[in-house]
């Protein structure tokens, strides 16, 4: 009996999760309410606060089922890492592909990138957004570090200047493509994007030290 409460809360949240998509794809974070998402769920508003404490947790929650586009850069331990570039790249196509072809993935990136309004109300969701920032800005220089380290990348690279140049380009090209996704294909472009930015790194004399 326990164990079916379980799976019923466990499917109850699921479902809130699943309208809170279609709520915030359609509507945006700033203007639906809990009851509204609820209402598409087939729960009450108390079911909603069984689950989450506001509407920031639901958005942590949302973001969790996938990592945000900080978050799914350089994941792996710099000490197992044997190709640091080669796991940049592979990380970058991964996300690239995963928001190309699952409907879930594109929709909460959608969500995050362009429907997530920056409102007052909106505090604690753009503080979950800005940690997210923060950790995958940590983890993408010290792969870039382990780069130069490795001498795949020139011992001068200004990398506190290539970071965020390399940062803006992934989630540029991310956010560009969310916004017209019949414009072209993510992963060739985003493929050639990689090898682009990469052969940047090497050769551009603007981001030495």
């Amino acid at each position: 009996m326990a164990k079916r409460r379980k799976e019923d809360a466990l499917e109850t949240r699921e479902r809130i999760l699943d309208a809170a998509i279609d709520v915030f794809d359609r509507r945006g974070v700033s203007r639906p309410s809990l009851t509204e998402i609820a209402e598409l769920a087939g729960v009450t508003r108390g079911a909603v606060y069984g689950h989450f404490q506001n509407k920031a947790d639901l958005f942590s929650a949302l973001a969790d089922r996938i990592r945000l586009p900080d978050e799914s850069l350089c994941q792996a331990p710099l000490d197992s890492c044997k190709d640091p570039l080669g796991e940049l790249q592979n990380r970058w196509l991964f996300m690239y592909r995963e928001v190309m072809i699952n409907e879930q993935w594109r929709r909460i990136f959608s969500i995050i990138l362009l429907r997530c309004e920056w409102v007052a109300e909106n505090g604690e969701i753009h503080q979950r957004c800005s940690d997210g920032h923060d950790e995958g800005t940590m983890r993408l220089r010290n792969l870039v570090t382990a780069a130069v380290e490795a001498g795949q990348l020139p011992a001068d690279l200004n990398i506190e200047m290539a970071v965020p140049i390399l940062h803006a380009g992934v989630l540029g090209l991310l956010q560009d493509w969310l916004m017209n996704p019949k414009a072209y294909d993510l992963v060739e472009v985003g493929e050639k994007q990689i090898l682009a930015m990469l052969e940047m790194l090497q050769s551009s004399l603007h981001l030495r030290k």
